[in-house]
């Protein structure tokens, strides 16, 4: 379809208007962990390295980054498990309620977060479940679900199943198939899957606030709590430019891992 040079020009200013929304204020904050100040005046005044190593040092900041890196890394790993086997179940198999299944399946990353968050903290509490890292694991878990599903069940949707049959055609099992025919295919949507729901995990807070009891608080939480505190606004800014840097690299990892070959079949 060809479009007019002023159909260009305003699709141009609307693309990098877009651009300039989402990243602006990310560029703002960045700045404003080197100024000087302790506010959030503008533009930041000076330029030092002294927030960051405050930020270092803070131990509540720390332990707050070691508690989110272990609640992702774990949630991100049941997510694989369980996304897994509901995408190979999806879209491998017919049976009754298949439809409704996979709609249930995709459900709750639509529901709002504070929804999900009081409805499992009102069902951990009726069945007597301690709030603590475990209820966290959870509650990440049934959003990074459908993270890792969709990956997977897009990649098997673009696969043919003529491969794993000429497989047992030729005398493997169902664990010889999956190893060297299924596997290899799916691969790197296990783990673009995986990197996305890391960083989805990472910087959840809404559910978080219901489901973590007693448990260290999270970067997130961390973050939100201290922004009421002036004294530790250039640390605030720090961690957000922080985490917004580690962010960025299981995001473009994924983006890598399926950009240019969609059915998984490059190099082999």
């Amino acid at each position: 379809m060809q479009l007019s040079s002023l159909a260009r020009t305003l699709l141009r200013i609307a693309a990098w208007f877009g651009l300039a929304l989402l990243y602006l204020p990310l560029v703002v904050v960045a700045a404003l962990s080197f100024g000087r100040s302790r506010s959030f005046a503008w533009p930041p005044t000076g330029f030092t390295f002294h927030w960051w190593a405050q930020a270092w040092q803070n131990h509540g900041a720390r332990d707050a980054l070691l508690t989110s890196i272990r609640l992702a890394l774990t949630a991100a790993l049941v997510a694989l498990v369980l996304g897994t086997l509901l995408a190979f179940a999806l879209s491998r198999f017919t049976f009754f309620g298949r439809t409704a299944l996979s709609f249930a399946v995709v459900l709750p990353i639509a529901l709002p977060g504070i929804v999900t968050g009081i409805a499992m903290n009102s069902g951990f509490r009726q069945l007597g479940v301690h709030l603590g890292f475990v209820t966290l694991v959870v509650a990440h878990a049934t959003f990074c679900v459908v993270i890792v599903y969709n990956n997977v069940v897009a990649r098997l949707r673009r696969l043919s199943g003529s491969l794993e049959d000429a497989s047992s055609d030729l005398g493997a099992g169902t664990f010889q198939t999956f190893r060297y025919v299924t596997f290899p295919l799916v691969r790197s949507a296990l783990l673009a899957g995986g990197l996305l729901a890391v960083a989805l995990s990472f910087d959840e807070i809404v559910v978080t606030t219901f489901t973590s009891g007693a448990t260290g608080q999270t970067l997130p939480q961390w973050m939100f709590d201290n922004l009421a505190r002036p004294n530790n606004l250039p640390i605030v800014n720090v961690v957000a430019t922080a985490v917004v840097m580690l962010s960025i690299i299981p995001v473009w990892l994924a983006q890598r891992l399926t950009a240019g070959d969609p059915s998984g079949l490059a190099g082999r």
